[in-house]
């Protein structure tokens, strides 16, 4: 059974960091793309970052800078490092699964002003 569990949301000030974790099982990780995305309320989900399953990463030109993804394939881990976050950064980040597609339960990273 394929689990994506998200981990590392929280409150934090602008400027300040926050590393999210996605523990994932069930599937072979080091063999798959993963990626982060996330969603404000009424919007739709967005993708953040990507990783292939040999470890080459990219962002979006918004976060470019400030995030980097990494993944971990001894331990089934992907990482995302906010640095720098700003209040449009608030959002429910997800771990994704490329293919087949398989998301996590999503953590909520909120940043106040």
């Amino acid at each position: 059974q394929v689990q994506l569990v998200e981990s590392g949301g929280g409150l934090v000030q602008e400027g300040g960091s926050l590393r999210l974790s996605c523990a994932a099982s069930g599937f072979s990780f080091g063999r798959t793309d993963m990626a982060w995305y996330r969603q404000t309320p009424g919007k739709q989900r967005l993708m953040v970052a990507w990783i292939s399953w040999g470890g080459s990463p990219s962002v979006i030109d918004a976060v470019k800078g400030r995030f980097d993804i990494s993944r971990d394939n001894d331990n089934n881990m992907l990482y995302l490092q906010m640095n720098d976050l700003k209040v449009e950064d608030t959002a429910v980040y997800y771990c994704k699964r490329i293919a087949p597609e398989s998301w996590g339960q999503g953590t909520q990273v909120t940043v106040s002003s």
